[in-house]
């Protein structure tokens, strides 16, 4: 599949993907992406955040294909139950928050405690680093295992945003074109 095929949603997660984190820069970059926006980036709250991912996934015009990062993964994971049938084509899911690491969190988290545990109707893919400060390497290779999601290991990457220096991640571009290259 071409990106030009497809609308291409961004997903940030909490706080939003600033001017140099990958998301960003790829939305620049990618014709067919826009970002998913949220009420409040410093305040989620499940039923609005989960209803924003719905909404722009059910009026997409093309196959959709999902870009989302920590929160904003979890955010779509959630939502997926509510999308039209077929409408997402795939998913790519990078560095989803653990369980625990959200129950610990400072600030409330507003239902996204639990993370859903059913198969995604949709190919997809979650890319986790074994160093990440929100997520056990093995949390996520549980949690690709039950949505059904390929699991890439990035390393060790951090958090794969802006402050463990990944700002353009071209590591993560290329691994996104190869993920599209499969989709039907």
């Amino acid at each position: 599949m071409r990106t030009s095929d497809a609308d291409i949603l961004i997903i940030p997660g909490l706080n939003n993907s600033g001017p140099d984190h990958w998301q960003t820069r790829w939305e620049q970059k990618l014709s067919a992406a826009r970002r998913v926006e949220q009420a409040d980036w410093a305040n989620p709250d499940h039923e609005s955040w989960t209803g924003a991912v719905r909404d722009a996934v059910n009026s997409a015009t093309k196959p959709v294909i999902i870009i989302a990062h920590s929160l904003g993964a979890l955010a779509a994971a959630h939502a997926a139950a509510d999308f039209a049938p077929g409408k997402v084509v795939g998913g790519f899911f990078v560095a989803p928050p653990s369980e625990d690491w959200m129950r610990e969190h400072p600030l409330p988290l507003g239902g996204f405690e639990t993370h859903p545990r059913a198969p995604l109707p949709f190919p997809s893919l979650l890319v986790a680093s074994r160093n990440d400060p929100h997520a056990p390497y093995e949390a996520n290779e549980e949690l690709a295992n039950a949505w059904g999601s390929a699991i890439l290991d990035a390393g060790e990457a951090g958090h794969i945003n802006a402050d463990s220096g990944h700002g353009p991640w071209p590591e993560g571009l290329m691994s996104f074109a190869a993920f599209i290259n499969r989709l039907k």
